[in-house]
């Protein structure tokens, strides 16, 4: 739980849009917008880790430092494109409410995978696809609800690989499963919330996972 709401599964497995959604390669520029969620910050470990170049975006400027893993952290006040230089991949976490914006954030031949609805919006009311979607710019969607055992074991050999480890940003014992589900809905946590099913302190147990 924590960051988008997901189980751990479900990111792993909705972290297959940067293949599937993007068809990523070393050579890419990445827009990541709405990175500081757990996907965003995912999605960041893992384009670098393949060699791309990332720019990562958030609405709120506490948490820029948060995304010191990006080569480009910018605030995001509504609209980029004038902005930030053009990317030729983009992951649109926020969703609808800022999709046509971001479409004019990659160059030609460039693609944006819509797939996250942090803005609160699931609908693009009033889509005219011929005057909303640049020439020579490709809009993809990527569903999560479908599994595909392939794509989930191809993301898992990744981050193996190349050592890849889950942005945890808080873990509690199953005793303060309240306090976990509170913190998730108040967005006060940056990273995943894990709850143990041990009642010891969540802090112990990471630590000793980390040893």
């Amino acid at each position: 739980m924590g960051g988008t709401g997901g189980s751990t599964g479900d990111v792993f497995y909705r972290l297959g849009f940067l293949f599937e959604g993007l068809n990523l390669k070393p050579e890419d520029t990445l827009l990541v917008r709405g990175a500081t969620c757990a996907l965003g910050y995912a999605a960041i470990q893992i384009a670098k880790a393949l060699g791309c170049q990332v720019i990562a975006t958030t609405h709120k400027k506490e948490k820029l430092k948060l995304l010191q893993d990006a080569d480009l952290a910018v605030l995001d006040i509504g609209k980029l494109s004038d902005a930030i230089p053009k990317a030729s991949k983009a992951l649109e976490l926020v969703g609808p409410k800022t999709l046509s914006d971001t479409l004019r954030c990659v160059q030609k031949g460039g693609i944006v995978c819509d797939t996250g609805i942090l803005g609160g919006t699931g609908v693009w009311n009033g889509f005219d696809p011929i005057k909303g979607i640049p020439n020579g710019v490709y809009l993809t969607g990527f569903y999560s609800n479908q599994p595909d055992q392939t794509v989930m074991q191809e993301i898992l050999d990744f981050f193996d690989i190349h050592r890849i480890r889950p942005c945890i940003g808080n873990i509690y014992p199953f005793s303060e499963i309240r306090e976990a589900c509170m913190a998730m809905e108040q967005g006060k946590v940056n990273g995943k919330i894990v709850v143990t099913i041990s009642e010891r302190k969540g802090e112990e147990i990471w630590m000793q996972r980390r040893a």
